[in-house]
């Protein structure tokens, strides 16, 4: 059994590590209200690019000038996974859940007969990802949002991939991130940004979508929009990303402080009665050495 002094000492250590939590929780709360208001402010943008992108997708998808990235390569051999984590741990299952998604999907890719690459936003996918498919791993950015996510971040990581795909390095392009709902819920999300994904020309109720028509043609039109939609696509998901990595490390810091209450409390306990038993002994030997004067 533990003496006196190693149980006030494992109590006082658990209590600074309760103080180190509880404020963590409150600096993770604070982040994740700014964002959450990021992402929320990215929604409505990214959403009606995309659908705007779409709609005029639509009407080239099969030309033989469409732009490549938007009728693709042709081929559909290689993929490139672009896999956004956190720089930091301490957030619960927030990269755990991300990891895990991509290995599924590169084992899916493989069973197909496809080649994988990978390009890591953020140091922890990167150190979980290259013990298994460290040769897969093509790039590495690391630092993205601090101390704030910026659209030229975003920006720089959508040129860097569409270089990439101007030089045939892969065909089709996904990005693997967490979609922010609530300070506890994340959900895993893969989402195909080369080449864009067209609509069908029926909606889920059978009904013929509308037909438009664009001054200049769509062609010149998504010639100028589709790289800018790459990187309003990869900024909001990394806005996602960033509140759903806030929301995580606040769960996470929030039961762990719990969780160390509850654990001084037990150690409290042991302690008292470790300490009412040594009296009672001590008690006893006094009583004893009384009564055999």
């Amino acid at each position: 059994m533990a003496s006196l002094k190693e149980l006030r000492n494992r109590i006082g250590s658990v209590k600074q590590t309760q103080k180190i939590t509880s404020a963590m929780k409150l600096v993770a709360a604070s982040k994740l209200k700014k964002a959450q208001e990021q992402a929320e402010a990215a929604r409505p943008f990214a959403d009606r690019m995309s659908n705007m992108l779409a709609n005029l997708a639509a009407g080239v998808a099969d030309v033989e000038n469409a732009p490549k990235l938007l009728a693709g390569t042709g081929e559909d051999k290689v993929h490139l996974l672009i896999v956004a984590t956190a720089d930091r741990g301490l957030c619960g299952g927030f990269n755990s859940s991300i990891v895990r998604g991509t290995r599924r999907k590169v084992a899916e890719l493989k069973d197909a007969g496809k080649e994988v690459k990978i390009f890591c936003i953020g140091r922890k996918g990167r150190d979980q990802l290259r013990r298994d498919f460290g040769d897969l791993i093509v790039e590495t950015v690391e630092g993205v949002g601090k101390p704030k996510l910026s659209y030229d971040e975003a920006s720089d990581i959508a040129l860097r991939i569409e270089q990439m795909y101007d030089a045939g390095e892969f065909d089709v392009c996904t990005i693997v991130y967490n979609e922010f709902k609530s300070a506890i819920t994340q959900i895993l999300t893969m989402k195909q940004l080369i080449p864009v994904e067209t609509p069908e020309n029926e909606d889920a109720n059978g009904e013929v979508k509308a037909v438009y028509e664009f001054e200049p043609e769509e062609d010149v039109i998504l010639e100028e929009l589709l790289p800018r939609n790459l990187a309003v696509q990869i900024y909001g998901a990394l806005t996602e990303n960033g509140a759903s990595e806030q929301g995580a490390r606040m769960s996470a810091m929030d039961n762990a402080t719990r969780n160390a209450g509850e654990m001084i409390d037990k150690l409290t306990l042991i302690y008292n009665r470790t300490r009412q038993a040594k009296i009672t002994s001590e008690l006893i030997e006094i009583i004893s050495g009384a009564e055999a004067l």
